[in-house]
């Protein structure tokens, strides 16, 4: 009997069906389990596709305006619409909206580390979640826990996980965050400082605020250049990517494209640059600019400006023979202002001497007021392109200058000329809250960019200076009127015609 036991013992015949018989389950549960790992690696996949096709393009209505997530929430309840089928879930298991959670962000935390909570809040309790579609930017797109219709975002595991204490199931959670980035290219390569920028912020406006308000409209803005401790009534120059500032005014581009988040101001000597380059908008070739026959050189359609024919300095005429668009009343050195234009009357002699007759009052629209009020009187720019719609260009003024509006001294063709050459973009800064960095030379965020409309050329200080207007004599103020701005209380017209817009993924 022992003899027995023992040999039973020692006999190793079978010993591999049984392990095979243990080992058997163990290899089915791993490759179950590989098998939905690969069919999970799949599905999400598929899903972050979808996912981050949904975020940018939520993501590219986010330009600004007051309808911007209204538009966004739009394109994406549009791209769920089209029933999109996951092939690893079966047939009629779709991505629809109930599915996937949209929040819209102004920022996101500066490394990719740092995790947002579902209320759009960082480990370090910033709130980087906003629902004013003037302020987010970002779209950050989510597939709920409960997931795809039918519960399907549970993905159902062929693994029994069940047996072990666990889920027979596996959340998808797919995620997107993209933003909208906006860039300007057609801007010249400077700045000016908010005049409604105050101390206090319970008064103090952006510009686009401003804009909205019907504060801008009618005022003469009159800005000079400082080289340090700018505020409302300066203006300062950006780096770009050009030989010279002169060039960049002249033509209308800073040579670079500047984003909507940051700016550089720049630092050199520029005299004589500024008012030579705006001033061939007038039809004037200064210094080393005569004779210029580039496109890029040409005048505005309307050029009348005050000024005896010279076409290479600004020679103001005397007030009876020609006069310029009117300046302002009630100039306020503190925010480089004047008053509104107050009534019709404020055109009597310019349009008796420009046009020898009665201002036509109400007949020229306030077209470009943005409260739409058609009772104000029309602002600088309204006149302007009223003088050119109806022919009042080529008017002449008296003795002894003679001046019409119709360019004359530009060499190339004159028929190129374009009214919206004395249109210019640039942007806006609040300098008080910046003055810092715009004195160290370091990146600010401006406060949006103007379009803008010059009232006349860029004088000398000293009427002498203008026999050398490249030399180092002192410049007066640009005179400009704002007649539209970016974001989402503007006509749009600059955002139109200027800005590029651009959608990316970040995470």
């Amino acid at each position: 009997m022992l003899r027995t036991i023992r040999a039973f013992w020692n006999d190793q015949r079978g010993v591999a069906m049984i392990l095979v018989a243990i080992m058997i389950p163990v290899l089915i549960g791993f490759s179950l389990l590989a098998f939905d790992m690969s069919r999970a690696t799949g599905l999400h996949q598929q899903l972050q596709k979808g996912i981050d096709g949904l975020a940018l393009a939520a993501a590219a209505e986010l330009d600004g305006r007051s309808d911007s997530i209204t538009r966004a929430d739009r394109a994406v309840t549009t791209l769920l619409a089209n029933q999109t089928l996951y092939s690893e879930l079966g047939a009629g298991h779709t991505l629809a909206v109930a599915d996937v959670t949209i929040k819209y962000l102004t920022g996101i935390p500066a490394s990719d580390e740092t995790t947002l909570t579902s209320d759009g809040v960082d480990a370090n309790g910033v709130n980087w979640a906003s629902t004013d579609p003037k302020l987010v930017s970002l779209a950050e797109v989510t597939i709920n826990a409960s997931g795809l219709a039918k519960g399907a975002g549970a993905f159902a595991t062929i693994f029994p996980a069940s047996l072990v204490g666990s889920k027979d199931t596996m959340d998808i959670r797919a995620q997107a965050v993209a933003g909208f980035v906006q860039s300007i290219c057609e801007t010249v390569p400077i700045f000016m400082c908010n005049p409604f920028e105050t101390t206090d912020p319970s008064t103090s406006k952006t510009i686009q605020q401003a804009f909205a308000s019907g504060d801008t409209y009618g005022r003469e803005f009159r800005i000079l250049k400082v080289d340090s401790n700018p505020g409302p009534g300066n203006f300062g120059l950006l780096q770009n990517g050009l030989n010279s500032i002169q060039d960049g005014m002249a033509m209308g581009s800073a040579g670079t494209c500047y984003t909507r988040d940051s700016l550089t101001t720049k630092t050199g000597v520029t005299f004589g640059q500024v008012n030579t380059g705006l001033n061939v908008r007038f039809d004037l070739y200064q210094g080393s600019l005569k004779n210029k026959t580039d496109l890029g050189y040409r005048p505005a359609s309307n050029v009348r400006k005050g000024a005896k024919n010279n076409c290479n300095k600004y020679d103001v005429a005397p007030p009876a023979s020609a006069l310029p668009l009117p300046p302002g009343t009630g100039y306020d050195a503190t925010k480089g202002m004047t008053q509104p234009i107050a009534d019709q009357g404020f055109w009597s002699s310019y349009w008796s001497v420009n046009h020898g007759g009665t201002y036509p009052g109400t007949a020229v629209k306030p077209l470009t007021n943005p409260t739409g009020d058609m009772s104000k009187p029309a602002s600088r720019y309204d006149v302007y392109n009223y003088e050119i719609a109806n022919d009042r260009v080529k008017d002449q003024s008296p003795n002894p200058t003679k001046e019409r509006g119709t360019p004359s001294c530009y060499k190339g063709d004159l028929t190129k000329a374009d009214p919206s050459r004395r249109l210019i973009n640039m942007a806006v800064v609040d300098c008080n809250a910046n003055l810092t960095a715009l004195n160290g030379h370091t990146a600010v965020k401006p406060d949006g960019y103007a379009s803008v409309f010059l009232i006349a050329p860029v004088q000398k200080e000293d009427s002498k200076d203008e026999d050398d207007p490249e030399g180092t004599g002192k410049e007066k103020a640009i005179s400009l009127e704002i007649v539209d701005v970016d974001g989402g209380f503007a006509n749009n017209t600059l955002v139109d015609k200027a800005f590029r817009n651009e959608t990316q993924l970040y995470r």
